[in-house]
């Protein structure tokens, strides 16, 4: 009943703080449907942000805007949200914004998380996944998977009766866009009609912020070289979310085109973990892709940048832009706690 009890106070503390910041958005949303759209999301896993409607996403970002807002100012968390609650977090790869973030949101709620490493666990060496997702569901409440492989968390999925999260794979990066927009949002006051653009790989977390700004009617524009678009599969998604929504979606090989007249401005490694070999060469290819001042000033006078991080200063960024008055790359940073303390309270 503790648990039922907190998720109704989120509930109804959600229709306030949106009747009061985001009157617009809040619209006819009562307590009573706010507690509803809370409780349709528990028990879920995240593994893509097509897994996400419009309103789970509102819920989301709202959820972490009170959460943020209530650390900030020293109140209470709702701890019993996820009071006697473990997740069990695996690495396949290195981490230090999801693995801070989740075991600091897991704490901060008052549930406890487990680190597991790759060596330890060995998924799909020792047992299978499924075996192992199966083993896991019976001790924890909910499973955090950062893999090389999209097909893992999947698979993780698939054998587990309790929520799985994507902390990371090589198809999508759904919570690092989530704490991105709650970023842009809080920001810019909206998501709805800014201008996006995308300067570098059409990787993982491209597909995800893709895909989030195409739900949201942010219009997003992709600078790539050649051959480093993103997957024609994530593509097609986004394209069959921006035909309800009215986001525009491009992709060119001109970064300055791309920036013109942007909003927001992402970048984000030209190598990322697992690409080493590749290193040098995406480097000579990724050249003309660098965020630098110039490029910054295409765009408009209050553009934001984002990094997602870590960044690789004087290649994809210069130490201008990142340290600059544009960059609110630190803010993101900090927001990866935010998002994802409403993830774990909304689904486990």
């Amino acid at each position: 009943m503790e648990i039922e009890s907190a998720l109704q106070q989120l509930g109804e503390g959600l229709a306030a703080y949106m009747r009061a910041t985001f009157p617009e958005l809040a619209s006819g949303r009562s307590a009573a449907e706010m507690v509803s759209l809370v409780n349709s999301l528990r028990g879920r896993d995240l593994l893509s942000i097509a897994d996400l409607s419009c309103d789970d996403l509102e819920v989301i970002l709202t959820t972490a805007a009170v959460l943020k807002a209530r650390m900030k100012q020293g109140t209470p968390d709702l701890p019993a949200i996820l009071a006697n609650k473990t997740l069990a977090m695996i690495f396949e790869k290195p981490s230090l914004r999801t693995r801070v973030s989740f075991e600091v949101g897991m704490t901060q709620l008052s549930g406890h998380a487990i680190n597991l490493q790759a060596n330890e666990v060995q998924l799909g060496k020792r047992e299978s996944i499924g075996d192992a997702a199966r083993t896991l569901a019976r001790m924890v409440d909910g499973i955090m998977a950062r893999t090389f492989s999209h097909q893992t968390v999947v698979d993780l999925a698939e054998g587990a009766h309790v929520p799985v999260i994507n902390g990371l794979s090589d198809r999508e990066h759904p919570c690092q866009a989530l704490a991105d927009f709650l970023t842009i949002q809080e920001k810019k006051g909206q998501l709805q009609g800014l201008k996006i653009a995308w300067v570098g790989d059409g990787n993982n977390v491209c597909h995800s912020n893709l895909l989030l700004a195409a739900k949201v009617g942010a219009h997003f524009t992709i600078a790539c070289p050649e051959g480093y678009e993103p997957e024609p599969e994530i593509a097609a998604l986004a394209q069959a979310e921006a035909k309800r929504s009215g986001s525009r979606l491009e992709t060119t090989h001109d970064p300055r085109a791309a920036v013109q007249d942007a909003d927001v401005i992402f970048t984000d490694v030209w190598a990322s973990m697992g690409q080493e070999a590749e290193q040098a060469e995406r480097a000579r290819t990724f050249a003309p892709f660098q965020v630098n001042q110039a490029l910054v000033e295409q765009a408009k006078p209050d553009c934001i940048v984002l990094h997602c991080l870590p960044a690789h200063r004087g290649e994809e960024i210069t130490d201008e832009v990142i340290d600059g008055p544009r960059s609110v790359v630190f803010d993101e940073a900090e927001n990866r706690l935010h998002a994802q303390k409403a993830v774990l309270a909304l689904l486990m």
